[in-house]
């Protein structure tokens, strides 16, 4: 059976790189009907931060990546093969770091911090690789004992084969390494803690792990890892080096480089389903044929594989997240509002000028009132929590103000605030907003324009309909271009160079303020 883990370390917020390696150790674990192992690896004990395995389950929950096996967030744990916390399986590490020195596959060091760091400094002045220059390795017995008797601090270094090793990348193909270019790596640290190396290759072996998945820049530790297997005489799971997440300008994506952690972008509005379709494109794709622009997390697991995951880094590009987020809601928001115009009334009339784009036409005005009500509530759930209470007092003006942006809303709701805040309170604009060179807009057009628009209006009963039929006959009746009349009005209504349509603008406001806000731009011409 297929079995993969996700081995985070409790060191602070999950990256988004971390992210996506649980979820193709996942998705590869269900498209095989496999187990999902979460392990965390904490042998790092200055670096943990509290709280944060807690953290970690909770988003891996969040994505809905639930593990198999693993700790919960109750302090217990699931599955057979724990404890599932590194921590608490140091002896398991001790007792095959002394197996390995009994057989001679690894040995003590007794050098210091100063003697290591004179080495480093030789190498690099006689420009020679970094490694240890195993000068313990063949300590006399004697010394070594006494040593032992003194309490010379020490840690233990594997003693890497000098013999070529291969191995079969899923991802990458065969890739080959000798160990005369591979460092006696450290596996016992002199806290008596191992280091990821060994416990790494333990936990793997006794959690049945079948495919590990792990980023690109563990390649170079796989040799090492391979020559543990052959020393304890276990069997070596498979290997996937994903490819490396990258900044725009192609270096690695890092935390010193910007905003990296999941839980931020859940902050600021992404739904999980446009994170998930986000990071899972970023090394994978389904495939020539594929129709599909965006996928659930069941369809994901169907169509997962590794072997479709490609070598090259993949570009961290947030516009390309802004369009799931957008692509995401959009499909769902339209969907529920056909389910909604449906309920109301079941003869309604539904255009769709564009893909996903619908217009509702109801025959009875109080089941089209009924339905932009339901319309603004499902587009607040959006936004809600971006709002100011200012907006909230008005909860009419509110849901039709989020119907005029509706598109926007979708696309960014923590921007909600500048897209309908002038509905709310008129912007401060010079006048030359109300002209427009190009359209043939001089101030006395403008000032015609607006004072026909009150005209217009005056008695106009307040309907999205009457407002547009009452302006588009005085546009027939003075003569004038529709951009002559619309663009002053519009410019009057929000104080913007950029917003909704005029029509829709007024009906919002609501007749008083319209009158209001004409007026005040009059005194400017």
């Amino acid at each position: 059976m297929v079995k993969t883990r996700f081995a985070p370390s409790p060191t602070g917020s999950l990256h988004i790189g971390g992210l996506r390696t649980a979820l193709y150790a996942y998705l590869y674990a269900r498209h095989n009907n496999g187990s999902f192992i979460l392990r965390i690896e904490d042998t790092d004990q200055n670096r943990e931060v509290e709280g944060a395995t807690k953290h970690i389950i909770q988003i891996l929950q969040h994505f809905g990546l639930q593990h198999d096996e693993g700790p919960t967030l109750t302090e217990s744990e699931k599955g057979p093969n724990g404890p599932y916390v590194q921590s608490k399986r140091t002896d398991l590490y001790r007792k095959y770091a002394q197996q390995l020195l009994d057989n001679g596959h690894a040995y003590r060091c007794f050098c210091t911090k100063e003697r290591l760091e004179e080495m480093r400094e030789h190498q690099t002045k006689n420009k020679l690789a970094p490694m240890y220059d195993r000068r313990c390795l063949d300590l006399p017995q004697s010394e070594l004992e006494q040593k032992l008797k003194d309490n010379i601090p020490f840690v233990i270094r594997q003693k890497i084969p000098y013999q070529e090793i291969k191995f079969h990348d899923i991802i990458r193909g065969t890739t080959r390494f000798h160990g005369k270019t591979i460092d006696d790596q450290i596996l016992m640290k002199s806290d008596n803690f191992p280091t990821y190396h060994l416990a790494n290759v333990v936990d793997d072996h006794f959690m049945e792990i079948t495919h590990v998945t792990r980023a690109e820049e563990w390649i170079s530790s796989t040799p090492k890892h391979l020559f543990l297997y052959q020393a304890f005489g276990w069997e070596p799971p498979e290997y996937a080096h994903l490819p490396l997440l990258l900044n725009e300008d192609r270096s690695k994506l890092s935390k010193r480089q910007g905003d990296v952690a999941v839980e931020s972008y859940i902050e600021k509005g992404y739904s999980v389903e446009s994170i998930l379709n986000f990071i899972v494109f970023m090394g994978w794709h389904p495939g020539a044929g594929e129709e599909r622009e965006i996928f659930t997390l069941k369809e994901l697991e169907e169509a997962f594989t590794l072997e479709k995951v490609h070598k090259s880094g993949a570009i961290f590009n947030l516009e390309k997240l802004d369009w799931f987020n957008w692509k995401w809601k959009k499909e769902n928001h339209h969907k529920k509002l056909l389910e909604i115009a449906k309920q109301i009334d079941p003869n309604v009339t539904i255009s769709s000028p564009r893909k996903e784009q619908h217009i509702f036409t109801f025959q009875d005005p109080q089941l089209e009132n009924s339905f932009n009500q339901m319309r603004g509530n499902e587009i607040l759930k959006h936004c809600e929590g971006f709002l100011s209470p200012k907006h909230k007092d008005n909860s009419d003006k509110l849901t039709n103000a989020l119907i005029t942006v509706e598109e926007k809303i979708l696309r960014s709701p923590n921007e909600v605030t500048d897209y309908i805040d002038f509905y709310f309170t008129l912007p401060q604009y010079p006048k030359e907003l109300l002209t427009h060179e190009k359209m043939g807009v001089d101030s006395n057009q403008a000032l015609d324009s607006l004072k026909a628009c009150l005209e217009a209006l005056e008695n106009c009963p307040w309907t999205l309909e009457e407002i547009t039929k009452a302006l588009m006959n005085k546009i027939q009746e003075i003569n004038v271009k529709n951009g002559q009349l619309l663009w002053p009005l519009r410019s009057a209504l929000s104080g913007l160079q950029f917003s909704p349509g005029a029509f829709e603008i007024a009906f919002v406001l609501g007749k008083e303020e319209t009158i209001n806000r004409i007026q005040q731009a009059i005194t400017k011409l």
